[in-house]
C-alpha cells in the first residue's frame, strides 16, 4: 500500500472507478498509521467561494473506514481534489503531550464532521470504548442502541444469537454488535445507570461518527392520564443532570432528530402503543422524591411528562457532535401518583415490556436504514456557518 495518495475527478469516468480509488484512499490512510504517523487528509473543494480547503489529521482509520469511504465519495462525485500524506509522529498512549491536543475548550465545534476530533482524542476514545466495552472498535455498527438494562441484552442476543459480545467478563457497559456489511448492523450498549455514565459512552462512541443513537429505557411518568406500560417520546429536554453545563450552556435547546420521532412514532402506532410526547426531566438524582418539592416545582415549569437519568446526557452530546438521536422511554412508574417502583411490580412490567421494546427501537432502525441509506439528514444539528460538505448552498 502507498502512504501517499491524489485524487483528481477527471481520473475516473464510473462510480465503480470512484469506489476503488476511495479504496486507495482508505488503505492510503491506514499505511500511514501502520507506519507509526497520523495521516493528513487535504480536500480541495472548487465550488465554496470561502471555504475552498479543508484538512485534518486521523488516527486508527480502519475503526471507521465505512464513514471515511462514504464521505470520500461524495466529495470525489461532487469534484473535489483529495490528497492523503503523513502528517506527523503518532503519540503513544503514555505520552504525556497527548492530552494537549484533547482539550475541548480549545475545540472547534464548526469543524467540518470529517474533521471533527484531532487523531489524538480519537486515539484515547477508542480505547476506552474497548475498555468499557469489551469489544472491538471495528466491531461497532452505525446504528447505536443504548439500555441500562441486562433484560434488553438479552433479548438482543435471542435475536441476533451470532452477536459479537465482549471478549471478557465484568466490563463496565458491555456492547453487542448486529454485524452486517457495511456496518449496517445495529450496537447495543448496556451503558448502565446515571447521566455520568451516558456521557462518557457518547463521548467515545461520537468518534465512529454513527448514523444514529436511540435511547431505550424506562421513566417515571408524571401526568396523570398516563399508565405503566404507555411509552413516551422526548420532543425536548430539562437538563437537571448537570453533567454537561459547563461545557454547553443550558440556553441552547436540545432537540431530538425529527425524521427518528416521526419513524418512532409510527412505529408505535403500528404496535397499537398509547404513547405522549413531550419534555423529559434528566435528573442525576435516582431519589429525586426525596426532595419533592424542589424537584416537582421544576417539573411544573418544565411541563415535563416523564422523568429519568440519561436521556438529556445523550441527547446533548449527540447535539454537540452532531449526530441524530432520540429517546423512546417506557413508562414503569408514576412515583408523584402513588405508582412507586416497587420490586414485585416492576419486575412483571420488565417480562412483560422488553421484548417489544427492543423489537419497535430495531423496526425504527431499519426505516433509517430503507429510507436513508447514506445517513440521517443532519441539518437541525449544523450551525447556520456549516453547510453540509457538499452541499449547494456550500460555503
Amino acid at each position: 500500500m502507498t502512504e501517499r495518495f491524489e485524487f483528481n475527478t477527471d481520473e475516473v469516468s464510473s462510480q465503480k472507478e470512484l469506489h476503488e480509488r476511495m479504496e486507495e484512499a482508505c488503505d492510503s490512510m491506514e499505511a500511514i498509521y501502520e507506519n507509526g504517523e497520523y495521516p493528513k487528509l487535504l480536500v480541495k473543494r472548487s465550488w465554496s467561494k470561502h471555504n475552498p480547503i479543508i484538512t485534518g489529521e486521523m488516527a486508527k482509520p480502519k475503526s471507521y473506514r465505512w464513514y471515511l469511504l462514504r464521505e470520500l465519495k461524495k466529495l470525489g462525485e461532487k469534484g473535489a481534489v483529495i490528497k492523503i500524506l503523513p502528517s506527523r509522529e503518532r503519540l503513544a498512549l503514555n505520552d504525556p503531550d497527548l492530552l494537549d491536543n484533547t482539550d475541548e475548550d480549545d475545540w472547534d465545534i464548526t469543524q467540518k464532521k470529517l474533521f471533527l476530533f484531532s487523531p489524538e482524542r480519537i486515539e484515547i476514545s477508542l480505547n476506552r470504548l474497548e475498555h468499557y466495552t469489551g469489544t472491538q472498535p471495528e466491531d461497532f455498527q452505525r446504528y447505536i442502541l443504548f439500555t441500562n438494562y441486562d433484560m434488553h441484552v438479552e433479548v438482543f442476543k435471542e435475536k441476533f444469537p451470532d452477536c459479537v459480545g465482549p471478549a471478557r467478563e465484568g466490563v463496565q457497559m458491555p456492547a453487542y454488535h448486529h454485524k452486517l456489511d457495511d456496518h449496517k448492523g445495529v450496537t447495543l450498549i448496556n451503558i448502565g445507570v446515571g447521566p455520568s455514565n451516558a456521557k462518557t459512552i457518547t463521548d467515545h462512541v461520537a468518534v465512529l461518527r454513527p448514523d444514529a443513537m436511540i435511547m431505550v429505557g424506562h421513566c417515571g411518568g408524571l401526568r396523570n392520564h398516563q399508565e405503566i406500560g404507555d411509552f413516551v417520546l422526548a420532543t425536548g429536554f430539562m437538563r437537571d443532570d448537570g453533567v454537561l453545563d459547563n461545557i454547553l450552556p443550558l440556553n441552547i435547546p436540545i432537540t431530538p432528530n425529527y425524521l427518528l420521532n416521526v419513524y418512532l412514532k409510527e412505529v408505535l402506532d403500528s404496535y397499537n402503543r398509547n404513547h405522549r410526547l413531550g419534555t423529559i426531566f434528566t435528573t442525576a438524582n435516582r431519589n429525586w422524591e426525596f426532595i419533592k418539592g424542589r424537584t416537582v416545582e421544576q417539573i411544573h415549569m418544565s411541563r415535563s411528562i416523564a422523568v429519568d437519568m440519561e436521556s438529556a446526557t445523550v441527547a446533548t452530546n449527540g447535539y454537540r457532535y452532531r449526530i441524530p438521536n432520540a429517546t423512546m422511554l417506557c413508562v414503569s412508574d408514576k412515583p408523584l401518583h402513588g405508582k412507586p417502583k416497587l420490586s414485585d411490580d416492576a419486575q412483571e412490567f420488565y417480562q412483560d415490556s422488553k421484548q417489544m421494546h427492543i423489537e419497535m427501537a430495531i423496526d425504527v432502525l431499519n426505516m433509517c436504514k430503507q429510507n436513508y441509506p447514506e445517513g440521517l439528514p443532519n441539518a437541525s444539528i449544523r450551525a447556520m456557518n456549516e453547510p453540509l460538505m457538499g452541499g449547494p448552498d456550500e460555503d
